[in-house]
């Protein structure tokens, strides 16, 4: 009785530490973002255009469930990819994302730089978060910060 309470136990808690390691090290994290390199990652002419829109995708949604979603000129990051993948089907030259409201921004890029562009936001929102967990204190007056 006591052998199979032990074997009960032990694969019982092998079961759940696989299941966790296997979860933390197949999708990226808030806390992996800060080892990426942008430029490789972000760049169209290495990696191709699909990879990196893919790669904004996989990276703005983390954000987005840390609310940390960029949004410049108007135009939150979700729109932009969404507005690159229709020109990659379409095969259009330009893009223009509709902003936060809804309507047709005056933010018009070349398609390849509009995917760039939104990887490189949606990693930076991640890294920038990971920053200002131990940068904060350099921001306030008095607390070792000189003028």
């Amino acid at each position: 009785m006591n052998k199979l309470l032990n074997i009960s136990l032990v694969s019982i808690i092998t079961i759940v530490f696989g299941a966790c390691a296997s979860s933390s090290s197949s999708s990226p994290s808030l806390s992996s973002v800060k080892d990426i390199d942008v430029e490789k990652v972000c760049s169209v002419e290495n990696n191709g255009i699909e990879k990196v829109i893919q790669t904004a995708k996989k990276y703005n949604e983390i954000a987005k469930k840390n609310e940390l979603e960029f949004r410049r000129l108007g135009v939150n990051n979700t729109d932009l990819i969404i507005s690159v993948e229709e020109a990659i089907k379409t095969g259009a030259k330009e893009v223009n994302p509709k902003d936060f409201k809804g309507k047709a921004s005056k933010t018009k890029l070349p398609v390849e730089f509009g995917a760039i562009r939104a990887c490189k936001f949606a990693i930076s929102a991640l890294t920038q978060a990971n920053e200002a967990k131990t940068t904060w204190r350099l921001a306030v007056p008095g607390d070792g910060y000189e003028y």
